[in-house]
């Protein structure tokens, strides 16, 4: 059964209904869901947290979908055993108070026992083994009920297999897991401990306690019950599918395998002919899977968070395939292959193949230079090593190569073999650790963010949702209904303070969709306030962070009207700004094609800001491009019009969903500018016609990562006076130039390569002059130990200046002699070292690299290089004299004088 199979079916059961309902199908969210802790969704049930948490009221009773799941933390492990991969999908479903541990136990076992002519997985019941937490009887008792089983075919497992909780304060409950027994060749009779024998391949959690503290997994109060039970179940659909078609393991099913055949053609090796090369196929499996995913819902390759991943998966697969032996552009030939797999489940692969593809490929073909440039270091290292008398290279230095250059251990260690030396492993995997510890730290203190909305929690509860009116009106009577400050209650707020406050009723824009809150103002007997931000904290809820200007705001007096006003100006402005970005992102993709996807923005009055994946940078005449179709929109006074409908109906109207923003099925807002030319999901606030936007002023493009470009540009009142401050600057250089608007380009040139001449001739001069020092250094070199020396201070030189004075001085002392020279410069608060020394001198083991290495703690700082010429710097001018001096004692040491 192959895995798309295995999904519909999952999907089918579920949505049929049964005695305990029908279950809504609920699309897979994007693996970028906005959730502080996690930089990936990593569970199925990360998208209903809301719901189990009571941040929000579900839309339904019950829900299903397959989830698509991304989890970094055993990167390094993938290849290494059957169960770990980076990107897999989580089969559940769930129930948000309706039905509980009877209709969850019931639901699966059909499912997973049902024969498979009727619909059903046709798993073979006596090697089913359910779990369930010891002590929880009543999932015992529904276990031997709903399936017949034995009591010693229920298996009791402790708090550190069996119970689910997130971690900190909130929900929690048992689990019950379903095991599968894969015979006596995978582990020992019921030693349920044994790795892969006894195989979890569904669990369902019933959540039912609330936690007050949680100090470990297995180590954790129970403050009551909730007063709502709910079930998240999470069924693997990769471990089912390995079950269901034989195979050992979920690198070998239908969706991945076909990955695996193209590196051994590419390669010319055999999958399963040698342990070490079947890791580095399942790498490259994995990866280039879960890189495709990611890069689909809008990752693009970084150095921070969800970047750095993406790239570290690409980059493994590129340097897996080198380690099987092929050293040609892997990607283009496994991307498609993956593509051809992952597209049957998720269609919209297909439709973004273009654009993701060119980030892909873009990213590995830095790599190869990364190697390229990684080989280079990595060869200055050993040297540094082999020249120091050592073997082994030093955990700090691979761990350099690795984090600073993106150089991978394994190419390390390989070269490393290859030039005869060991690796400090020990040293390199202790650092890693710790930046894993220093990772995780972060991640635990952004945990119990959840906590922070219970205030907010508890004003919907009493109060109800905020009557939001921003697309209706700029001014609204309201009613205070609470009021913050330090995150908690407060009765009053005087001159100059700031809090938070939230009124039944708003006019005003809460930021959102990349455009900024609205600013404002608020009056109530008496007191005006300045309204400095508004956040939605909660869904349904909006919060004023505002500063009192005049008289004091009580809360008490929450009874009294609140006059709310948006400064009109300000959401103008804002409206612009907002249908500007549209007007650019439809400007950049009818001049760029449409892989040109917007992957954030920003705007505010009078200024936006749009970043897009590409990997290159735009020329001149491509920004030029954008800027003219964008304003030609807006000569064309093109209609500007919203409508709600469904996500599904939204994108079957060609709507384009922004990566990473989370629409609700139920209804999403499409505001379309000239019809098809421009259509997005957006609840944004904007102009009526594109004219009203006055002008798209493109100020500029550049780079914010790799395969990430940002668009900047003024609308509006602000375009306008940015093109009149530009027409000033000309202004003024035409007056200071004698000359007219149009020779103004012409002439400033002329006078540009005027001063390139003249800086040259000073060039010639200055080291015409600083040659000529050279012969007289030469002339009054010092004689130590039968060794010319030339140990010389060269104020206001910097580091050209000074390798260019210590070869020429080398090369004028008397040929066949012994020679030394080293000349310090110091120059803008910098030290320069040059040392170098002849053959002569070099034949009586005198060393360039020695002397530099000797003298740069003097200077603070160091260097080094080979034994005829080498460099350095520092930063302290005070010990140049002291360091001239000890070349001269080292050269007497060393030549034996």
């Amino acid at each position: 059964m192959d895995t798309a199979e295995i999904r519909r079916r999952f999907v089918a059961h579920f949505e049929a209904g049964s005695t305990w309902g029908q279950h809504t199908v609920v699309p897979s969210a994007s693996l970028l869901l906005d959730d502080p802790n996690l930089l990936f969704v990593n569970a199925g049930m990360v998208p209903f947290k809301p719901y189990f948490l009571g941040q929000e009221t579900p839309p339904y009773a019950r829900a299903t979908s397959v989830q698509k799941c991304v989890r970094t933390l055993d990167i390094e492990e993938v290849g290494k055993t059957t169960r770990h991969g980076t990107f897999f999908q989580m089969c559940g479903n769930f129930s948000f108070g309706d039905y509980f541990k009877e209709g969850a136990i019931e639901l699966a076992w059909e499912l997973v026992t049902k024969p498979v002519a009727d619909g059903g997985y046709g798993l073979d019941e006596s090697v089913l083994y359910p779990s369930v937490l010891d002590g929880d009887d009543e999932a015992v008792a529904l276990w031997k009920k709903i399936t017949g089983l034995p009591d010693d075919r229920i298996v009791r497992l402790d708090r550190s297999e069996n119970y689910w909780s997130m971690g900190v304060p909130g929900p929690g409950g048992p689990c019950s897991e379903i095991l599968i027994d894969r015979g006596p060749q995978y582990g020992a009779d019921r030693d349920w401990d044994a790795g892969d024998r006894y195989l979890e391949f569904w669990n369902l959690v019933f959540m039912q306690d609330e936690l007050s503290e949680v100090r470990s997994k297995s180590d954790f109060d129970i403050a009551g019950s909730l007063p709502k039970k709910n079930i998240d179940t999470g069924m693997g659909l990769e471990r089912v599918a390995y079950l269901l078609q034989g195979k050992d393991n979920m690198y070998e099913i239908d969706e991945v395998f076909p990955v695996i055949e193209r590196a051994s053609e590419l390669t010319g090796r055999r999958y399963g002919s040698n342990p070490e090369d079947d890791v580095r196929f399942r790498v490259v499996a994995d990866h280039v899977r879960s890189a495709l995913m990611l890069i689909g819902d809008g990752v693009t390759p970084g150095n921070e968070a969800r970047g750095y991943v993406l790239r570290r998966l690409l980059r493994r697969a590129v340097r897996s395939m080198r380690l099987l032996g092929y050293e040609d552009r892997a990607l283009p030939e496994l991307l498609p292959v993956s593509l051809d797999k992952m597209k049957l489940g998720y269609p919209e692969l297909e439709t973004g193949f273009g654009r993701i593809s060119q980030v892909a490929y873009a990213e590995e073909d830095a790599f190869r230079k990364t190697l390229q440039a990684g080989t280079q270091i990595f060869d200055l290292a050993a040297q540094e090593v082999r020249s120091s008398g050592q073997t082994r290279l030093a955990g700090e230095k691979a761990f350099a190569l690795h984090d600073t250059y993106g150089f991978p251990i394994d190419l390390t260690l390989e070269m490393a073999h290859e030039a005869g030396l060991t690796v400090d492993e020990e040293g390199f995997r202790s650092l890693m650790t710790e930046q894993r510890e220093r990772a995780k730290a972060d991640a635990r203190a952004k945990k119990g963010q959840h906590a922070d909305t219970g205030l907010y929690r508890t004003v919907l509860d009493e109060h109800g949702p905020t009557e939001w009116l921003a697309y209706e009106t700029l001014e609204t009577e309201s009613r205070l209904v609470a009021l913050f400050a330090g995150g908690a209650p407060v009765a009053s707020l005087g001159e100059g303070q700031v809090g938070e406050l939230v009124l039944d009723r708003t006019p005003f824009y809460a930021e959102s969709g990349g455009q900024a809150a609205d600013a404002g103002t608020l009056e109530v007997d008496g007191a005006r306030l300045e309204v400095v931000d508004v956040q939605r904290p909660v869904r349904g809820l909006v919060v004023h962070q505002v500063r009192v200007l005049e008289g004091e705001l009580a809360a008490d007096g929450n009874a009294a009207a609140v006059h709310a006003r948006v400064d009109p100006e300000w959401r103008l402005g804002a409206r612009q700004a907002h249908s500007g970005t549209h007007v650019v992102h439809a400007a950049l993709r009818e001049v760029l094609g449409p892989t040109a996807l917007q992957s954030g923005s920003y705007n505010r009055p009078g200024y936006l800001r749009l970043d897009f994946g590409w990997t290159s940078g735009l020329t001149a005449q491509q920004v030029r491009d954008i800027e003219q179709v964008s304003n030609h929109a807006l000569r064309a006074d093109l209609p500007v019009s919203w409508d709600y409908m469904t996500l599904s109906e939204a994108k079957d109207w060609g709507a384009i969903a922004l990566f990473g923003e989370t629409y609700d099925d139920a209804k999403v807002r499409v505001v379309e500018i000239g019809g098809p030319w421009s259509r997005e999901l957006c609840g944004g606030t904007h102009v009526e016609h594109s004219s009203q936007v006055g002008t798209i002023v493109v100020t500029g493009e550049s780079s914010v990562g790799s395969g990430n470009r940002r668009i900047e540009a003024f609308t509006g009142l602000e375009g306008f006076a940015y093109l009149a401050r530009e027409r000033d600057v000309v202004n003024q250089l035409t007056g200071l130039l004698k000359t007219q608007p149009d020779d103004l380009v012409g002439r400033v040139s002329d006078l540009v390569e005027r001063l390139r001449a003249v800086e040259k001739e000073a060039e010639k001069a200055r080291v015409a002059q600083l040659l000529a020092a050279g012969g007289q250094l030469a002339a009054a070199a010092e004689v130590v130990g039968g060794v010319h020396v030339v140990a010389h201070r060269a104020d206001g030189a910097g580091g050209g200046d000074v390798r260019t004075l210590a070869m020429d001085v080398r090369g004028r002392l008397p040929q066949g002699e012994a020679g030394v020279v080293v000349i310090i410069g110091a120059a803008d608060g910098k030290v320069s070292v040059v040392a170098a020394v002849n053959d002569a001198a070099r034949e009586r083991g005198l060393s360039a690299n020695a002397l530099v290495r000797a003298v740069g703690p003097l200077v603070g700082g160091k260097g080094g290089g080979k034994d005829d010429v080498a460099q350095g710097g520092g930063t302290d001018a005070s010990r140049i004299d002291e360091a001239l001096a000890l070349v001269t004692a080292e050269v007497a040491r060393t030549a034996g004088a």
